[in-house]
């Protein structure tokens, strides 16, 4: 097939990830932990590290600010937790900050992230997918222009951005090139060309296997599986991704 004109954005844990996505020719990685939860706030020093590895010639490094699991309707202690979070991230060389927030309604909290905005100074913000779980995405998606944002990261309101595509065309067409839309969420070797077509600036994905600990059945937290396993980047599944995309 033809190579397609997008950006890639691997969503990594740890510096191993970040070589990965560099082996790759990501544009950016998306710093996180906790993937499996949908990804938290990573530590200060796998920030450090992440950029270490990175070095000069290496992908950008957006720091994913969540300060914890579930929905995105943060109090009064988070969203002063996530703006400290954001703020030192940038300070440490993040380029960029990828944060969301929402309020009782169910709405963009649009104090909130400008809050957030508003810390990362003159570094990249992107607005992850809590876009996805607001009741209109498209209509949203112009609340965000007007916050002035970078890019938004969205799987056009379904669960996988597979499942998302007329969306995520229709959000293409509204950004009209005011915004970068990425397509994020469930993205693989299989459907990234479908996913692609829609126009879309940029593909998220993951690109994760899973390893497995040997627990001896001893529990560990409120995880069914005890101890559990643990998520990292998979060089195959990241070059399947080049692939398919014709890169």
């Amino acid at each position: 097939m033809d190579a397609v004109n997008i950006a890639l954005e691997l969503a990594v844990q740890d510096p191993a990830g970040v070589r990965i996505a560099q082996e790759v020719g990501a544009a950016r990685v998306e710093l996180t932990q906790a993937l499996a939860l949908g990804g938290l706030t990573p530590s200060a020093a796998t920030l450090e590290l992440a950029l270490a590895a990175a070095g000069e010639s290496g992908p950008e490094i957006h720091v994913l600010i969540r300060p914890r699991a579930g929905g995105f309707h943060y109090d009064a202690d988070e969203i002063a937790l996530s703006v400290r979070d954001v703020e030192l991230a940038v300070q440490a060389g993040a380029h960029g900050v990828v944060v969301g927030a929402l309020d009782a309604a169910g709405d963009l909290d649009l104090d909130a992230v400008a809050r957030l905005r508003d810390a990362a100074g003159e570094a990249s913000v992107t607005l992850h997918r809590a876009i996805d779980v607001t009741a209109d995405p498209v209509a949203t998606l112009d609340a965000v222009i007007g916050l002035g944002l970078g890019r938004v990261l969205t799987s056009g309101g379904a669960s996988a951005a597979i499942d998302g595509v007329d969306t995520l065309r229709r959000m293409v067409e509204v950004a009209d090139g005011r915004i970068e839309i990425m397509a994020g969420s469930g993205v693989n070797a299989a459907g990234a060309a479908a996913i692609a077509a829609t126009g879309v600036d940029a593909l998220h994905f993951s690109a994760k296997r899973t390893v497995t600990a040997g627990d001896r059945g001893v529990r560990m937290g409120s995880a069914s599986d005890g101890v559990g396993g643990y998520e990292v980047t998979d060089r195959e599944a990241a070059f399947a991704m080049r692939t398919a995309l014709g890169l």
